[in-house]
């Protein structure tokens, strides 16, 4: 009789709020953007729009996490 092999998942939070490009980058959103936008300026807010990539101490435990990204 066969062992079952535990098959990784896709984490779907991660997923959600993360993207790999093509190069292997790992692409998020950044925070702030959300609420209390009276008070922020133009170019505050229209730099919060833009991504921005995962530092690479984090690039691990989400690639982990996104089993199929890659």
């Amino acid at each position: 009789m066969r062992k079952k092999v535990a098959r990784s998942k896709t984490n779907k939070a991660v997923a959600k709020r993360f993207k790999v490009t093509g190069s292997g980058k790992i692409v998020r959103h950044k925070t702030g953007r959300r609420h209390l936008l009276s008070c922020k300026s133009r170019k505050r807010k229209r730099n919060l729009s833009r991504t921005t990539t995962v530092e690479s101490g984090l690039k691990g435990h989400i690639v982990e996490l996104l089993p199929f990204s890659h």
